[in-house]
């Protein structure tokens, strides 16, 4: 039985295509060698993502190339509703072509993925039919393209992007890891054993999401990476790679202040609502860690060992007997090129040898 193009990569091919930019380039590209004169095409599927509800592919003829727009979950503020994400992607079309847009669920209305498409002239009923059976076969591929999405985000918002790649490429078994050179910064909350004790449940959690709001936020902004929330403190990383040690370092001091700009803004907010600031050390150290699958047999865990990380983390501790925020490692301090003050040698808990330390200059 001789299919139609565009049917024929759905039911042969569609099945190994990596992710929704690629499958809406292929069945465009199959629509057009069956004749249809498109100027344009889109694809909505559901986002499982604490942020994003749906995801929008968009394709163009004259460039052949897709965009993406994302429909976010949530109102961007009371009385303000974002676009529905049906609307992004029939207005966008409507500016490509002259013959309307035809749009096709991929299965039912409560599955959420939809194929729309334009063309230089209205669609013939023939051309209608073939785009509603397009619709039809690709059913099968887009749930699974929605399955391996979802899967993804999962474990991302879960596991964090470095853990979740590791996972869905199969590493389910003990094993040494990677080794990573990066920047590291470990912060954590102050006296938040007192303020669990004396403050509703509902309150601290929303406490503990504010502050790390701000702290990955942050971190994220400049290029580095989240790998554990401990408790009520946060591990993160500036892996050396794409950029040297002083480009790492250099980014992990941008990331601490806007983390900090972003805790002073939170103290007001906290103190007009009658809530106490929440006090926290942030440290920053240079060196090498050990990053892979620690656990029992059946029950694993993505873990960070290696001395490194027990130095920021004891360098951490220092914050309050020094009276600073922020403290830095001679180590890190070797590589920035930012301004800090001596704060001189101290011992840290468990370190063999004493450890210069710095402090951002204000």
């Amino acid at each position: 039985m001789r299919l139609p193009s565009a049917l024929s990569f759905l039911v042969d091919k569609a099945i190994d295509v990596p992710d929704g930019d690629a499958f809406l380039t292929a069945l465009a590209a199959a629509l057009v060698a069956d004749g249809l004169p498109l100027t344009g095409g889109a694809l909505t599927q559901a986002a499982p993502h604490p942020v994003i509800e749906q995801r929008i592919w968009l394709w163009r003829a004259d460039t052949g190339r897709v965009i993406e727009a994302l429909g976010l979950a949530g109102p961007l503020d009371p009385g303000h509703a974002h676009p529905q994400p049906a609307h992004i992607a029939r207005d966008w079309l409507t500016g490509l072509g002259a013959g309307g847009v035809q749009e096709d669920f991929a299965g039912g209305p409560s599955d959420a993925a939809m194929l729309a498409w334009t063309a230089n002239r209205p669609f013939s009923e023939t051309e209608s039919e073939l785009l509603r059976e397009v619709a039809r076969f690709a059913v099968a591929p887009l749930a699974l393209l929605a399955a391996r999405s979802t899967l993804a985000a999962l474990l991302t918002t879960y596991l964090g992007r470095r853990s979740a790649a590791q996972v869905l490429a199969g590493r389910l078994r003990r094993e040494p890891g990677e080794t990573i050179r990066a920047a590291l910064l470990f912060a954590d909350l102050r006296s938040f054993t007192e303020l669990s004790e004396s403050t509703e449940a509902k309150d601290v959690i929303a406490a503990l999401d504010a502050w790390f709001d701000r702290v990955a936020g942050a971190v994220h902004a400049f290029g580095g990476e989240v790998l554990k929330f401990i408790g009520d403190g946060v591990l993160a990383i500036f892996p050396i790679g794409e950029r040297d040690a002083a480009g790492a370092c250099d980014a992990a001091l941008r990331a601490v202040a806007a983390a900090r700009a972003g805790m002073d803004h939170l103290h007001h907010v906290r103190a007009a609502q009658g809530a106490p600031p929440l006090s926290f050390g942030m440290a920053l150290h240079l060196g090498e860690m050990l990053w892979g699958n620690i656990g029992t047999a059946d029950r694993l865990d993505f873990t960070a060992i290696g001395p490194a990380v027990n130095l920021v983390s004891r360098l951490e501790g220092l914050c309050r007997p020094l009276s600073h925020t922020v403290l830095v490692s001679g180590a890190f301090a070797a590589e920035t090129t930012q301004p800090l003050t001596p704060l001189g040698e101290h011992k840290l808990r468990g370190i063999a040898a004493p450890c210069p330390v710095f402090t951002p200059q204000p």
